[in-house]
């Protein structure tokens, strides 16, 4: 997931930049790529066309998501990166009463009642990155502030 494309460039280099993973890129599933303290996923689990689920797409893959969130029972924080994955987390895990609490904005962080934290970012896609919405300075923030996070608390 994310390998052999550059929004998987970008998050790698980042991850590692920051400490959550021991190398800055990865071409291949067996290429030595180790994350720490971090686990990726995705709504949907195929390249949709233009790299927009359909509804049904994300429906179909839910229970995907829904076991690996319930296996990594321990999670801190939980990034959202876009929103579609945004959107499909707070209607899937957040229950309707805390859903008001949070919305999509890039550096978004909702402390919720008996869930993980979310942090909220734009996607790394090309038509982010290349247009500037989202800079390298705005995504590695992103990671920097993860980790703070992480480190008060512990």
């Amino acid at each position: 997931m994310f390998t052999g494309d550059r929004s998987g460039d970008w998050l790698i280099k980042a991850l590692y930049e920051t400490g959550f993973s021991n190398q800055p890129t990865s071409v291949s599933t067996d290429d030595g790529l180790e994350l720490k303290s971090a686990y990726i996923t995705a709504v949907a689990r195929c390249a949709p066309p233009k790299n927009r689920p359909l509804a049904i797409e994300i429906k179909n893959c839910s229970e995907y998501l829904l076991e690996e969130l319930r296996l990594l029972d321990r999670s801190e924080i939980i990034l959202t990166l876009g929103r579609t994955a945004f959107d499909t987390y707070t209607r899937f895990v957040i229950p309707k009463d805390q859903r008001r609490e949070v919305r999509f904005e890039h550096g978004g962080f909702y402390e919720l009642h008996g869930l993980p934290s979310i942090m909220t970012s734009y996607h790394p896609s090309k038509q982010n990155t290349q247009t500037g919405r989202l800079t390298w300075e705005m995504w590695i923030s992103i990671f920097q502030q993860i980790e703070e996070k992480l480190t008060a608390t512990r």
